[in-house]
């Protein structure tokens, strides 16, 4: 048997019984135990994994790990995170009544994502491929609304330009303004630009922020 990880938590409460706790140093790892053989692609292991993760996320924010993190005990757990620890118990310390949402806003302004065969080298291609990203742009007056309705209300947040076809707003809210996020994207609904706003997620986008 191994088991498959899914976020990092403060406390061990924050995780059962929805989860295994696992504890690594003072931090604790939620986790669901599958059998050696079995596929991490499997569609019911998947849907299983995002309801734990969802309810999970209902008791206390937390740390995401990457989908595919397994791992065969508590040593090895500890061992393939022990790095991280400090900076995921401030984080943790810090937003636990925090969640992350996302405002994925079409792009008006694009560049053709480049053709890898038209590169002699690699790095080439990489770097046609960040400048094709970073060149995507949205409807100016639809940031500046989106910015107006949604930013006041972040306690942190940053625009991220993923790909040639979209520019996405990630923000860290408090749980009590979720229900004014959501009004604000009713609002940005008039604007006839294309956009999709999701959450409330863990800890994902910020999990890299550093708080001394």
């Amino acid at each position: 048997m191994k088991s498959i990880a899914i976020g990092a938590h403060l406390l061990r409460d924050d995780v059962e019984p929805l989860a295994d706790a696992v504890p690594v140093g003072d931090l604790y790892l939620s986790a669901v135990e599958i059998h050696d053989d079995q596929p991490l692609g499997d569609r019911d292991l998947l849907v299983r994994v995002a309801g734990i993760r969802a309810k999970l996320l209902e008791v206390a924010t937390f740390v995401a790990l990457r989908y595919g993190f397994t791992f065969a005990s508590a040593d090895a757990a500890l061992a393939k995170t022990l790095e991280h620890h400090a900076r995921w118990k401030r984080l943790l310390a810090a937003h636990r009544e925090h969640v992350e949402i996302t405002l994925k806003v079409a792009a008006t302004t694009r560049t053709p994502r480049p053709d890898r065969h038209d590169f002699t080298s690699g790095a080439e291609y990489l770097r046609a491929l960040h400048a094709a990203t970073q060149a995507a742009a949205i409807d100016p007056a639809f940031k500046e609304a989106a910015e107006s309705l949604i930013v006041p209300l972040a306690v942190k947040h940053r625009w991220i330009h993923r790909d040639e076809k979209s520019v996405e707003l990630a923000a860290l809210i408090d749980r009590a303004q979720l229900d004014a996020v959501r009004a604000a994207g009713e609002q940005l609904k008039r604007t006839d630009v294309p956009f999709l706003l999701s959450g409330p997620w863990p800890l994902e986008v910020f999990a890299d922020d550093d708080h001394q």
